[in-house]
């Protein structure tokens, strides 16, 4: 049985959401379009890719039809992974780059916007994937919501409308963007009302011919024309060519229960190799929101980081494996290197040899889906396909220029990756059961997200939505700090104190991240259901029945 304190002692318009059947998501008319397939008789599969669908619709700033996913699947008896990110066009390579661009530094030059910045996409692989593993409601069943949402429109929500304006700027001259997304020469403004007539006619397209269509028919063939004309490399062979990945996910104990994440090439092993090195420490001993605690979880993560940063790209191409960067003995030695009164710069350790949107689903049947989408920078790339509403990602920004590192650019190859879901169990009586999905979105964010509300959850004894509203830090790429403004300034400046460089990075994409969690309340009891927390930073909402 679940033994939360159930008090929420942070400031926060949220309450957590209890039902047999939930769905968390940051955005209110997506969490519905998943109930409505629960509700269908369709299971917590068919519900998280309607909300997926929907929330390309409502949450344009985060996430669209030419994003990238992951999935962990829990079917009520063993957990699933499914890695959806996009391969580099087959033309890409260093070379490539530095023609197009020229260099900076000695290496070549790689933009962050446009067709350069697209690898292909991998969502709708993603949901195709998805539904035929476990869905059972029909594939345009779970396209109803979203078509209906950008044929009759909706009022566009608070949070989505700052980000909507803080990336017009930046983007309004990038192909097809404009035509998209600002119908009135600019950001709709709160509550205003907007409709996308060409992403729901890739939306129903999707439903009456099946998501291979995106790959191999009349959509791609508009993908790949567009691409041509604006001098890109992808072409249809590219998005003929490709399929997501089902992975094992990679794991870490902590505190009696069991964390898991998709491994690399995405960033998840960073909030395990944190985990496991602050299972070296009694957490539990210090103060909640203290500085000793804080500050002891921030090398924590600042160790995986520079780690990760040294050592994670596709798989194919890593210099170690996930395996020898979680062994227990590593992290056991990594932890020593902390000084609990002093903060330190780290460098990476030697293993030994041998713009994002989240969402969580859960039924009655034990189902519980964590599934996570994104275009990466807000909007992604800008670039938007005519008449289609297919908004393009720019994960290519994720790979490096460095021909030493292994996750140098190339094409056919897995850039690093930002997103991640994460999924927690618990042995008992000899079998694994599962206990919460859950993710924290916003880039670098995740893995410190997952972090601070596991130790938070595991540790303190907060319940989720506590976990989820509790004031935040990020630890940045240069390994200074960024604190929420609702972090206690005397723990901001004893954090200063202890040699912690604060600073603040106006960054409207990313900013804190923001998190669902849905938590099953008792397995020995199932009819009790779950209970499910919604980040109050995004416009979300946790429903259920």
């Amino acid at each position: 049985m679940t033994r939360f304190n159930w008090h929420n002692p942070y400031p926060t318009p949220r309450l957590p959401v209890f039902a047999r059947n939930i769905v968390s998501t940051s955005h209110p008319l997506a969490a519905q379009a998943g109930l409505r397939m629960l509700w269908k008789g369709g299971n917590a599969v068919d519900a998280a890719i309607a909300a997926a669908a929907a929330i390309t619709v409502v949450e344009p700033v985060s996430c669209g039809l030419g994003g990238d996913a992951f999935a962990l699947v829990w079917d009520g008896a063993r957990l699933h992974g499914l890695n959806a990110s996009g391969v580099a066009p087959a033309a890409w390579n260093v070379d490539y780059f530095r023609r197009r661009y020229g260099e900076e530094n000695g290496l070549a030059m790689q933009p962050k916007r446009g067709w350069d910045a697209v690898t292909v996409p991998g969502v709708i692989a993603g949901w195709e994937a998805l539904h035929a593993k476990f869905g059972s409601l029909p594939f345009a069943d779970l396209m109803e919501p979203a078509i209906e949402i950008a044929e009759r429109g909706h009022a566009v929500a608070s949070i989505v409308a700052y980000k909507w304006a803080a990336a017009v700027p930046e983007l309004k001259d990038q192909p097809g963007f404009a035509a998209a997304f600002m119908p009135h020469g600019r950001a709709p403004e709160v509550s205003e009302l907007v409709r996308f007539p060409g992403h729901a006619k890739t939306l129903r397209m999707l439903a009456a011919q099946g998501p291979r269509a995106y790959y191999e028919g009349e959509i791609a063939e508009r993908i790949a024309a567009f691409a041509r004309e604006g001098g890109g490399a992808l072409t249809l062979d590219d998005l003929r060519n490709y399929r997501a990945d089902w992975v094992e996910p990679i794991s870490k104990d902590y505190r009696g229960y069991t964390v898991h994440e998709i491994p690399p090439n995405g960033q998840g092993i960073a909030a395990l190799i944190a985990l496991g090195i602050l299972a070296q420490f009694d957490v539990s001993a210090i103060q909640v929101d203290s500085v000793e605690s804080q500050h002891l979880q921030i090398e924590a993560m600042k160790l995986a980081f520079a780690d990760v940063y040294r050592y994670v790209a596709d798989p194919r191409s890593m210099e170690v494996t996930p395996q020898q960067m979680l062994d227990d003995a590593y992290l056991a030695e990594r932890a020593r290197v902390i000084d609990p009164k002093r903060a330190t710069h780290f460098d990476f350790g030697m293993p030994k040899a041998g713009g994002t949107i989240y969402l969580s689903a859960a039924d009655e049947r034990g189902m519980m889906v964590s599934f996570i989408q994104s275009n990466y920078m807000g909007f992604g790339s800008g670039i938007v396909v005519p008449d289609m509403g297919i908004s393009m990602q720019n994960r290519g920004c994720g790979f490096s220029m460095d021909p030493k590192s292994p996750n140098v650019v190339e094409g056919g190859k897995r850039p690093f990756h930002t997103i991640i879901p994460a999924f927690l169990t618990q042995r008992v009586e000899g079998r694994e059961e599962a206990v919460m999905s859950f993710g924290v979105m916003g880039g670098d964010m995740q893995p410190q997200g997952h972090l601070q509300s596991i130790v938070r959850m595991l540790d303190y004894g907060q319940q989720p939505q506590a976990a989820c509203d509790a004031p935040r830090w990020k630890v940045n790429r240069d390994f200074t700090l960024d604190v929420e403004a609702t972090l206690d300034p005397a723990c901001a400046r004893a954090l200063e104190a202890r040699g912690h460089t604060i600073k603040s990075v106006d960054d409207p994409y990313m900013d804190f991240g923001s998190g669902q969690y849905i938590w099953r309340l008792d397995r020995n009891e199932p009819e009790r259901g779950y209970v499910a927390a919604s980040d109050s930073r995004r416009d979300g909402l946790a429903a259920g029945f």
